[in-house]
């Protein structure tokens, strides 16, 4: 028996998921589409909860970046690319990117760079450099950043 939610039945259900925990527009458009609600239905539902306050683009972008960062430990470019594909704009990005801290930023990659050169066995250091550098930018942080944290992290500890 799987009979049809309707839209006061999906606005009440994606109000509780909003009140749960940060969504955006397009996660909580997934969500409808799944649940079979009309594209209609579901802009008026997206409309009625950002008026009341339920989705917040900006404020999402600011708690998806800080805890992107503080618990995956991913770069900007990572949570860049991945806002972008939650179709947020590059002014939300940005703000939301601001509540990164450079200096945490900073000891992200050293920390980063600690971590992996712990789990290589290369003696080559110009093998070492690249395997370092290529961990750093597939975690999501600035190509010339993760350069600069490798060459720096090998001048003071190499082997």
């Amino acid at each position: 028996m799987n009979r049809k939610m309707t839209k006061e039945q999906a606005l009440n259900r994606a109000a509780a998921l909003c009140s749960g925990s940060e969504h955006c527009t397009s996660q909580i458009r997934e969500k409808l589409s799944s649940w079979d609600i009309g594209t209609e239905d579901a802009e008026e539902i997206i409309d009625h909860l950002t008026k009341e306050g339920f989705i917040d683009e900006r404020r999402f972008a600011r708690a998806y970046c800080h805890d992107k960062f503080a618990y995956s430990h991913w770069g900007r470019m990572k949570i860049r690319q991945m806002l972008r594909h939650l179709q947020l704009s590059d002014g939300e990005i940005e703000e939301g990117l601001s509540v990164i801290p450079d200096d945490a930023y900073l000891r992200a990659i050293d920390d980063a760079v600690l971590q992996k050169d712990r789990t290589l066995h290369e003696t080559d250091p110009y093998q070492r450099k690249g395997k370092l550098v290529r961990h750093l930018v597939s975690r999501g942080f600035e190509t010339g950043l993760a350069v600069d944290a490798a060459e720096e992290y090998l001048s003071k500890n190499s082997r």
